[in-house]
């Protein structure tokens, strides 16, 4: 099964509904489908290989998602926030691309040799198509290409996480039943089209017969206005923005609508989901934990938990507030040692995971799964009682409002310079982000290093959001006897220094 028979699904069981934008104005089923359809034949008669999108998320993005796949080529949602020597050389690997980019991003596409629209133009291209009618559907193999989402990881360079057909279909099937929304069910997605939960939400909703609409721009009260505005049933977001609503003074907060919160990304303070469920008591809470390499979601914590672990008095049963659930129904979920044995429940160690919506492949690379078929996560977790709780990532990757970020790129800016001696980046735990970027920065023999100076040096490189909100002057940084930096140590030693 390929992701284009969801939208033809869809189009066919209820193709009047309004299933992308707002109420007025927005695209129903069949629309999205005609739509579709003739962009695909641009992208065809362009003899592209791929379809680009770098541009915020909005109703071009899941035009561009089902138009690619009419097409028969991936789809390749980009960061727009990457810096231009980082975008340039992912832009590298689809030298044949149809590109759709804000006009901000104009620039970088016609720098890699791209033809670029914007998405306005993107869809009026596409209306005018499918106003001639007869463009040609292809169905895509299952075992093809649906989407490559670059994720950053442990590296300064972002890794293609290849998405088949077959992992995401399988991952709508197993989660969602069909047409199973109400008409007046809308679903609001805070999350850029770069992230695995705004594509997975794209099918998601659109296989429930639900109208999801996108906020490109987040802030607690836009938020809180487009929820009352358009009468949003349900909607995701990252802990920092929950942290957001839930801390702004003198919002007004109401949700009348509001039935079910998602929220995913990285780890929620306890005080803000609390607070939430005190706020909402109406609320359906679900915590779902996923990765881009597994197509979403692969454990929840359902709002009846949430619920029981609010009021619990024993520690155990409330800790689970913390947990990120139950494996779903359709995957496998193991904890392994170093070696790879299956450990107990209780004990920490790798988690693995196995099921038909894994794809745990990289673009180059081919399938990074073991034997059976089983997935590292690279996060560390337990499970106990059937509830998994994640302790973080094995490697260093920082998790900073849901985005990850490598440290190693961050480092490598600081070591470019002469004065630099030696550099290490950590995450420190953060009630609002989750984790915060810190750094520390070692000097050469006679230098002053300026850490306001260091942090505009990295700003002006990368982008904001990984710029150390700290930096640190150490006389050395802690290493074992083969050289390697204990980041442990470098974490205590920042938490516990004054201000």
């Amino acid at each position: 099964m390929n992701v284009t028979m969801l939208l033809e699904m869809a189009a066919d069981g209820f193709g009047d509904r309004v299933v992308t934008g707002p109420r007025s104005g927005g695209l129903t089923a069949s629309r999205l489908r005609e739509l579709a359809a003739g962009a695909a034949g641009r992208v065809r008669e362009s003899g592209a290989e791929a379809v680009v999108h770098l541009a915020e998320n909005g109703p071009a993005f899941p035009v561009a998602f089902f138009a690619a796949a009419f097409a028969g080529v991936p789809l390749v949602p980009v960061n727009y926030r990457l810096g231009e020597d980082q975008l340039g050389r992912l832009l590298a690997h689809h030298p044949k691309a149809y590109g759709i980019a804000g006009e901000d991003r104009h620039e970088a596409l016609l720098q890699a040799g791209l033809s670029v629209r914007t998405p306005a133009d993107f869809l009026q291209a596409a209306d005018d198509a499918a106003a001639r009618g007869g463009a040609e559907e292809v169905q895509a193999d299952p075992d093809a290409t649906a989407v490559l989402i670059y994720t950053s990881g442990t590296t300064s360079e972002p890794k293609g996480v290849v998405l088949r057909h077959h992992n995401l279909t399988s991952y709508v099937l197993g989660t969602v039943e069909f047409a199973a929304a109400g008409e007046d069910e809308a679903a609001l997605m805070s999350v850029p089209p770069y992230h695995i939960a705004a594509v997975s939400n794209v099918l998601t909703n659109l296989y429930a017969g639900r109208r999801c609409l996108t906020l490109p721009s987040f802030t607690p009260d836009g938020w809180l206005d487009l929820v009352r505005a358009e009468g949003v049933t349900n909607a995701m977001v990252v802990p920092t923005m929950l942290a957001r609503i839930m801390d702004a003074p003198g919002l007004d907060r109401s949700v009348p609508s509001l039935r079910a919160l998602a929220y995913g990304g990285a780890r929620m303070p306890p005080r803000v989901i609390e607070r939430a469920l005190r706020e909402w008591p109406h609320v359906d809470f679900v915590n779902a934990y996923g990765l881009t390499e597994t197509s979403s979601t692969i454990a929840v914590l359902g709002p009846g938990d949430h619920r029981a672990a609010l009021v619990a008095k024993d520690p155990r049963s409330r800790a689970r507030l913390g947990s990120a659930g139950r494996p779903v129904p359709s995957v496998e979920l193991e904890i392994r040692d170093e070696d790879g044995r299956v450990l107990p429940p209780g004990e920490s160690g790798r988690i693995w995971v196995r099921g038909e919506q894994v794809s745990g492949e990289y673009a180059g690379h081919g399938p990074a799964v073991d034997g059976r078929g089983f997935f590292d996560t690279r996060d560390r977790g337990r499970l106990d009682d059937g509830y998994l709780f994640v302790e973080g990532r094995v490697d260093d990757t920082i998790i900073r409002g849901g985005e990850n970020i490598a440290p190693a790129e961050i480092e490598d800016v600081l070591l470019r310079r002469p004065d630099v001696a030696d550099a290490a980046v950590v995450g420190v735990p953060d009630d609002e982000w989750g984790q915060r970027v810190e750094a520390v920065v070692v000097p050469v023999a006679g230098a002053v290093l300026d850490p306001e100076e260091l942090r505009e040096h990295i700003r002006a490189r990368l982008r904001g959001s990984k710029t150390p909100d700290r930096i640190a002057c150490w006389p050395e940084l802690p290493r074992t006897p083969t050289g390697k930096v204990v980041k442990r140590d470098v974490v205590t030693g920042l938490t516990a220094a004054p201000d």
